[in-house]
């Protein structure tokens, strides 16, 4: 090539001489060729194995992406498992609540109270005589009772149930009682009647009084009368109910505030205390189904409502068919997805 070129200048640089006369010719720089240049002129081309490859990449993209549209049927199907667990837990939970239902019942006066049984005594029946403190009776609430169809709003009345000194059938200890539900207005009558012994007395005096004081002895003898006639009689009362334990609210029920007398839920310790009574008292819920039709309130709890749990084993088996189909249609549409790709390319 280069000697191709040198020979076409030589030839024009000739031609041009004879016309114009001699000229001296240029010097004419051949180039080198590649393969004897300096080692300097070399460039090294990088290696091919060193870069990262886009192929490669993308196949990894790819593995993600599938990977990526399983995870959902994935985590469904795992939920569908553990539901299976949870119903096999209830079913045993509740086979313990009904054989524990089943026992005869214990008396109060056997029972040795302590911070370590009270948990082993759950669901124990016990049977229990002594008096009502009635001016110690807590509202739990409210709650809610179907009669008929129809929905009125309620309270648990649980009273401290005391023994009666001298008397070898009482029980020995206090516990508390959960009598069973009553209506709204209980606990209206209730607050009226705190609000009226919180008011001061009246200082106004009768005549009748003025003129008892001012007779001497008849004043005393009448007075002591009166008292001896309005002492009430103490009448024994028998519960059978249920040892249980505090209740486990969820977030959306607002805490207790005993100084207002406002109960929620049922909090045994905190309870006990605004009853003036120790923190390990024994709380059991009246299922005597002998109701006095003339008084029919409150109304103790059914054995049935002791058994029965709020997500019984038939509503996790429903929720185990619900995340089963689930995962099944998401792993159905995954599929679908990864085949629409394919047909693309």
């Amino acid at each position: 090539m280069a000697a191709s070129i040198s020979k076409t200048l030589a030839r024009r640089t000739l031609l041009q001489a004879g016309s114009r006369g001699p000229i001296t010719l240029p010097s004419i720089r051949v180039p080198t060729p590649l393969s004897s240049a300096p080692s300097f002129f070399c460039t090294s081309t990088p290696s091919i194995s060193s870069a990262p490859q886009p192929q490669e990449e993308e196949r990894r993209r790819s593995i993600w992406s599938k990977l990526l549209l399983f995870i959902p049927g994935a985590i469904t199907f795992g939920l569908g498992a553990w539901q299976i667990f949870r119903r096999q837990e209830k079913i045993k939970m509740l086979e313990y609540r009904q054989n524990r239902l089943g026992m005869e019942p214990l008396k109060c006066d056997k029972i040795e109270i302590s911070s370590g049984n009270l948990d082993s005594l759950e669901f124990r029946k016990v049977k229990c005589k002594g008096v009502f403190d009635e001016k110690k009776s807590i509202y739990v609430g409210p709650r809610s009772r179907s009669i008929s169809g129809v929905t009125e709003n309620g309270y648990y009345l649980i009273t401290p149930l005391l023994p009666i000194p001298g008397n070898p059938e009482s029980l020995q200890l206090p516990i508390l009682v959960n009598r069973g539900w009553v209506p709204r207005t209980w606990r209206e009558k209730s607050l009226q009647v705190l609000e009226d012994d919180r008011q001061p007395s009246s200082a106004l005096s009768s005549p009748a009084q003025e003129k008892a004081k001012s007779s001497g002895w008849r004043f005393w003898s009448k007075n002591t009368k009166i008292v001896e006639d309005e002492v009430p009689t103490v009448t024994l009362v028998e519960v059978i109910g249920v040892v249980r334990g505090s209740e486990k609210p969820s977030i959306f029920v607002p805490a207790n505030d005993p100084s207002s007398s406002q109960w929620f839920y049922v909090d045994v310790p905190a309870i006990a205390r605004a009853c003036g009574l120790p923190e390990n008292t024994v709380y059991i819920e009246d299922i005597n189904e002998k109701i006095d039709l003339s008084n029919p309130y409150p109304v103790p709890k059914d054995m049935n409502t002791l058994i029965r749990s709020s997500v019984m084993p038939q509503d996790h088996l429903n929720y185990t068919i619900t995340w089963y189909t689930l995962s099944a249609a998401v792993t159905f549409m995954a599929f679908k997805r990864l085949k629409l790709k394919r047909s693309q390319r």
